[in-house]
């Protein structure tokens, strides 16, 4: 049987086999994960503690306009919150070898072989459980992350990121921390997918408009289609170069993913939401260590420490009731 100190160094290197593709496994399953998470292209935010995660709020609406010899300018910072506060979430999976089935896989070889696959199995639960919170709704457990439908939830009085809509009113009158959802019954068509992004824009030029648009595979094949038909049929780059299933349509990746939620389709802004995870939190791993009051059975957890986290709320909008 393998010492503690091997099974360690086997663990370690397990994670350098293949110039770290054993890392991948983490985002694998969502590409929303691998685009936030991995290629970290949306916000990131690498704290190393506090009560909550603190995200500075980036405002449209400030003061400003043509002035004169002699005017006086107005200098006041027109929000009365400039920050969201978002909980930390903390995500953990297992890989628990048991002593018989160490003894039963007799050689160092084969033990290495079933710490490999017990570790991988960790990976994949904890990506698991991380991809399908990302589209949770206000009100569920206050364990998991706070998804991105709580983000477009429309009620007014319902707190995100520590605020209210009704909290931030702008000069003009308008809720700059505006969740924005569209309930039309309807079929999904490209129609759908411009007055989406439409509704949640946020001013002309790149980035104004969202640029992930995502849904279920059955939405997802309706549009595929759709355009094939009109030979207008584009892969996405960004998602194929990652290993994921996808499309361009007018300067968006369109792409499907398994944890969304039935009849919704979500058009997020990258520039808008990402992760804030804590410096210690990011898939740290812990020593394998024996169970207690076990026959030396031995454990090792993978730990996620962090939550979804956005600075602009309106940039973003979910479409439901889609068919």
């Amino acid at each position: 049987m393998l010492t503690w100190a091997e099974r360690e160094s086997v663990t370690n290197n397990y994670f350098k086999l293949d110039n770290g593709k054993a890392v991948d496994i983490y985002f694998n399953t969502s590409f929303v994960l691998n685009f936030l998470l991995k290629q970290q292209k949306g916000l990131w935010e690498r704290p190393d503690g506090g009560e909550k995660i603190l995200v500075p709020l980036e405002y449209d609406e400030q003061a400003g306009g043509f002035y004169s010899r002699g005017d006086a300018l107005d200098s006041d910072d027109r929000e009365s919150v400039n920050s969201a506060y978002f909980d930390w979430k903390h995500a953990y999976s297992n890989a628990t070898i048991y002593r018989i089935d160490s003894l039963k896989n007799s050689g160092d070889y084969a033990e290495v072989s079933l710490v490999q696959q017990r570790t991988a199995g960790a990976q994949k639960t904890i990506t698991k459980i991380l991809a399908g919170s990302i589209y949770d709704e206000p009100g569920g457990s206050s364990k998991r992350l706070t998804g991105v439908r709580a983000c477009c939830h429309t009620t007014t009085t319902t707190a995100y990121g520590n605020i209210q809509e009704a909290d931030l009113v702008a000069a003009d009158g308008t809720t700059p921390w505006k969740g924005r959802r569209t309930t039309t019954t309807e079929g999904i068509s490209l129609d759908v997918l411009r007055d989406l992004r439409t509704a949640s824009k946020l001013r002309d030029g790149p980035y104004g408009k969202p640029d992930l648009l995502v849904s279920t595979e059955t939405l997802w094949n309706v549009i595929a289609s759709i355009l094939q038909l009109q030979q207008r049929f584009t892969k996405s780059e960004q998602t194929a170069k990652v290993g994921f299933t996808g499309i361009e349509f007018e300067g968006c990746s369109y792409f499907p993913d398994d944890y969304c939620p039935s009849g919704y389709l979500f058009g997020l802004n990258s520039k808008h939401i990402g992760f804030g995870v804590h410096q210690q939190g990011y898939f740290m791993r812990t020593p394998w260590d024996r169970i207690p009051d076990s026959p030396m059975d031995k454990t090792m957890k993978i730990l996620f420490d962090g939550n979804l986290i956005v600075n602009n709320r309106k940039a973003h909008i979910a479409h439901s009731n889609l068919s």
